[in-house]
C-alpha cells in the first residue's frame, strides 16, 4: 500500500463540488477545489437539470485540481439517483428531465396497466415512488422520446461517458430504476420487455470499483493534462457512496444520509421482498460489494430550504443559524405532519402547504416561523425514527445506534431531536460521508489501500470526527 490522491466529483440535487482526497492505508484526508450550485430550470417542456452547466463547472473544479496535485490517480463521478440523458449516437436528445417534473405521472398510470405491484416489488424490490426510473422512461415512451434514443445513461455515467466515453451503467444506481433483477443484479429483460421499452438502449453493467479507462483527449486538452489519469466506478448513487462512510464499529447500526432527501435504512446482505416490506414501502438498493441498502425515502431537508427560499422571496430574510436557534426555543407543541404527504414534492409555498396539512386535521395553526422550523424538524425526527424502527423490526435486525451522514449531521437540533423520538444514540458526521465513500473506493481500485467495507470505515473513524447525541 502507498499514499496517492484521487478526484471526486460528487452531484447533488442542490449543489456539485470536486474535492480531492489524499489517501493512505490510515488516513483520508479531503481537499474542496470547487463547490457549484445546481437546481431545476422551467422550461416550456417541463422541468429539466441544467447539465450542460454542471459538466462545464467539473471541468473547472477538476482543471484546478490538476492544478493544486498533478499526479491525480483517477476521477469518480457520483449523483443523485433516477434521472437520465437520452442519447443518439453519443449525442445528448436535450436535457435530463428533474425527477420532481408533472409527466410522471401518466408513467405510474401506464406501469400499473402492465404488471400487478406485488409483483413488481418482487422483481426489483424497489419502494413505490412515482419519479423511479422505470416510470420516467415510460413517461417518455407515451410521449414518443424513446423513438430517436438508442441509449440511456443515469446522470453519472453520462458524466463518466463525456469524460472518457465509456457507455456503461454502475450498479448501485442502476438498482434505482426499477428496472434491474434485485436478486441478481442485472437488468430485468423480461420486466423490460413487459413495460414496453426497447431494451437495446440500456448499458452494459458494471460494479463500484471497475476501472473504465483514460480520459479523451478532448478532456485532457480542457484539463491541460491528465494523461495519467483513469476513470473509476464508484457507487455512483450517492448514498451508496455515503454509506461506505459510516464510520461504524459494528454492524448493529441504522444509518440515515440527510441532506435534500432523509434515506434511512441498514446494511444487509440480501434483499428483504415480502409483502410486509411493500406495504410498509421499504426499498432494496445495490451498495457497493454487493451490499444490500435497504431503506425508507423520507422527504428531508427540502422541507426546510424550500421553506427558506419561500421566505427569502417575499424579502423578509432570516439566517438558518437564526431560524434554527430560535426553532431550538419553541417551547409551544407543534404539530407532527406527513412529510411524504405528495404536496410536499414540488417546488414552492412549503410553509403554506404545511399550514393546509395542519387545517384539514385541525390543527392550531403555526404562528410564526421558528415555529415552522420546529414542526419540520420535529416531523422528520419523528419520519426517521419510526423508519427505523420499521426496518429494524422488517429484517430482524436489531439497531442500537443511528449514524447521521451528510448535511444533516450538521443540524443539532435534528439530530438531537432524532435521538429522542428514537430511544437511541445518534451519531453525527461525518458531514461529506458521499465524497469520503467515493474517494475510498476509488484508492482502493487503484491500489492506494485494501480491505472490506469494515476496513474502510476504520478509515473514516481515524480520519474524521463526530457527535454523540443522547435520548433525553
Amino acid at each position: 500500500m502507498t499514499s496517492g490522491a484521487v478526484a471526486a466529483v460528487d452531484l447533488g440535487a442542490t449543489s456539485g463540488r470536486v474535492i480531492l482526497g489524499h489517501v493512505d492505508a490510515n488516513s483520508v484526508e479531503l481537499e474542496h477545489v470547487l463547490r457549484f450550485p445546481n437546481g431545476p430550470v422551467e422550461t416550456p417542456t417541463g422541468l429539466h437539470w441544467n447539465i450542460d452547466e454542471l459538466y462545464r463547472s467539473i471541468l473547472a473544479g477538476l482543471r484546478t485540481a490538476l492544478r493544486r496535485e498533478p499526479g491525480i490517480r483517477s476521477i469518480g463521478v457520483d449523483s443523485w439517483a433516477v434521472d437520465y440523458s437520452l442519447l443518439r449516437d453519443g449525442r445528448s436528445l436535450g436535457a435530463p428531465f428533474h425527477y420532481r417534473d408533472e409527466r410522471n405521472l401518466a408513467g405510474v398510470d401506464a406501469v400499473g396497466a402492465l404488471i400487478d405491484p406485488a409483483e413488481l416489488y418482487r422483481r426489483n424490490g424497489l419502494q413505490f415512488l412515482t419519479f423511479n426510473t422505470l416510470y420516467q422512461l415510460t413517461a417518455d415512451r407515451i410521449a414518443g422520446r424513446l423513438g430517436e434514443a438508442d441509449r440511456f445513461l443515469l446522470v453519472p455515467d453520462l458524466i463518466n461517458f463525456w469524460l472518457g466515453g465509456s457507455e456503461h451503467a454502475e450498479r448501485t444506481n442502476a438498482s434505482t430504476t426499477g428496472l434491474l433483477d434485485i436478486r441478481t443484479g442485472r437488468w430485468d429483460s423480461d420486466l423490460i420487455s413487459r413495460v414496453q421499452l426497447p431494451g437495446s438502449i440500456f448499458p452494459e453493467l458494471v460494479d463500484a470499483g471497475t476501472p473504465l479507462g483514460g480520459l479523451s483527449s478532448h478532456v485532457m486538452a480542457e484539463l491541460g493534462g491528465g494523461e495519467r489519469i483513469t476513470l473509476s466506478t464508484v457507487g455512483s448513487h450517492d448514498t451508496a457512496s455515503a454509506v461506505v462512510a459510516i464510520p461504524a464499529s459494528g454492524h448493529d447500526f441504522a444509518y440515515i444520509s440527510c441532506g435534500t432527501w432523509g434515506l434511512v435504512g441498514v446494511e444487509l446482505e440480501a434483499p428483504v421482498l415480502t409483502e410486509a416490506s411493500r406495504a410498509a414501502n421499504f426499498t432494496n438498493e445495490g451498495g457497493v460489494d454487493g451490499r444490500i441498502r435497504y431503506l425508507h425515502n423520507v422527504m428531508g431537508l427540502w422541507l426546510l430550504s424550500e421553506s427558506v427560499r419561500t421566505w427569502d422571496s417575499e424579502g423578509t430574510a432570516t439566517p438558518l443559524p437564526t431560524l434554527l436557534q430560535e426553532a431550538a426555543a419553541v417551547t409551544v407543541a407543534v404539530p407532527v405532519f406527513d412529510t411524504n404527504d405528495p404536496r410536499f414534492l414540488s417546488p414552492g409555498d412549503i410553509p403554506a402547504r404545511i399550514a393546509e396539512w395542519c387545517v384539514e386535521r385541525g390543527f392550531a395553526a403555526l404562528q410564526t416561523r421558528p415555529e415552522f422550523v420546529r414542526s419540520i424538524l420535529e416531523s422528520l425526527a419523528e419520519a426517521f425514527a419510526r423508519a427505523v424502527e420499521t426496518a429494524s423490526a422488517l429484517t430482524s435486525k436489531p439497531v442500537t445506534v443511528i449514524h447521521i451522514v451528510a448535511g444533516g449531521s450538521q443540524n443539532e437540533l435534528l439530530c438531537q431531536l432524532t435521538a429522542n423520538r428514537s430511544g437511541r444514540e445518534v451519531i453525527a458526521g461525518p458531514v461529506e460521508a458521499t465524497a469520503i465513500g467515493n474517494i475510498l473506493i476509488q484508492a482502493r481500485t487503484n491500489g492506494l489501500i485494501a480491505g472490506d467495507l469494515d476496513s474502510l470505515r476504520s478509515i473514516v473513524r481515524r480520519s474524521t470526527s463526530t457527535k454523540t447525541y443522547r435520548p433525553k
